[in-house]
């Protein structure tokens, strides 16, 4: 075969491999774990072989030198050391964690309607009929947190323990609630609707009780602050549990155990994701929320701050790349 056939004939699948790998020094293997990414061994021993051909043949040295500068990128690629651990785990929470988020839509908008209508239909009772917060409450749990939210109170949000002691509280407070929301979708999803709703009741309850006997600012100022990561957590547990029972009840083209683990893969990336956002809530509840001494400015901006940051993560993170799968 003559050199210009060789070429015309191979050039375009060059370009193709060449550009691939290209990709992969530039963005630290992220085009690997696209969807579209290239068949990597198979287009690398073909390119192997043509180079060896065009020596044999005494091609040009512009076509075995453009082959063997191919051939070294792939060297580099297949040789290389694996990523460790924690570029791992960062490229997951960075870009697969949200492209799986937005992958499963449909259920975090079902999960998001389960937690916030129950809890804004409560608020607004309560503020209406204060009284009927003895109906979700015994009289204890208002107490606790008439004392928590108390405008006095130094620390709002809690009532005693150090700012380390009251992290490792809410990290296994947090994780459980959302592991619960998570694990009961295994009940068809019911179980999941009924934790999710539950929360919502709490949550408003506790809001519009508060709200209605003047203690809404403090309560306000402590949960501003942690919220958009532990509220959009428990929301993803949630959708993470939905699609889990869906699985089970409405399997599809799939068989039934297929079904089940692929669900149950992907819940299990969902839950992993939103555990790390619930140590993030945690962490800032504990050192940052119960903080009364700073100024309501301060407290509102820096919670919207963070709100903003978690939804342009979830919409705009790993957007770059191929669809988590």
């Amino acid at each position: 075969m003559k050199q210009e056939q060789f070429v015309a004939l191979h050039e375009k699948e060059w370009d193709v491999l060449r550009s691939w790998l290209g990709q992969l020094d530039r963005k630290a293997q992220v085009a690997m774990q696209s969807e579209h990414a290239l068949d990597f061994p198979q287009a690398y021993r073909r390119v192997c072989h043509q180079l060896a051909l065009a020596q044999a043949r005494g091609y040009s040295r512009e076509v075995t030198e453009r082959l063997q500068q191919i051939v070294q990128m792939g060297h580099r690629q297949l040789y290389r050391p694996p990523a460790p651990r924690w570029h791992k785990v960062a490229v997951f929470l960075i870009a697969d964690f949200p492209r799986l988020v937005r992958q499963q839509w449909r259920y975090m908008l079902v999960a998001a309607l389960l937690l916030y209508v129950p809890a804004v239909v409560i608020y607004i009772v309560l503020q209406w009929k204060p009284e009927l917060a003895h109906s979700l409450f015994n009289a204890k749990q208002l107490h606790d947190f008439d004392t928590m939210y108390d405008p006095a109170n130094s620390h709002i949000g809690r009532s005693s323990g150090t700012d380390l002691q009251m992290f490792g509280f809410y990290v296994m407070n947090n994780v459980s609630i959302a592991f619960r929301t998570f694990a009961s979708g295994l009940l068809f999803g019911v179980g999941a609707i009924y934790v999710l709703t539950a929360n919502g009741v709490i949550m408003g309850g506790v809001a519009g009780h508060l709200n209605a006997i003047g203690y809404g600012g403090p309560f306000w100022r402590f949960v501003v602050g942690h919220s958009g990561f532990e509220l959009t957590a428990i929301v993803i547990a949630g959708g993470a549990g939905l699609q889990f029972g869906l699985a089970l009840l409405a399997p599809g083209r799939l068989r039934r155990e297929v079904a089940l683990r692929h669900a149950a893969w992907t819940g299990a990336r969902l839950a992993m994701g939103a555990f790390a956002m619930l140590i993030a809530a945690a962490f800032i509840e504990a050192y940052w929320s119960s903080m009364a001494a700073l100024p309501d400015v301060v407290k509102f901006s820096s919670g919207a701050g963070i709100w903003l940051l978690v939804l342009w993560w979830l919409v705009r993170g790993g957007a770059g790349g191929g669809r988590a799968t």
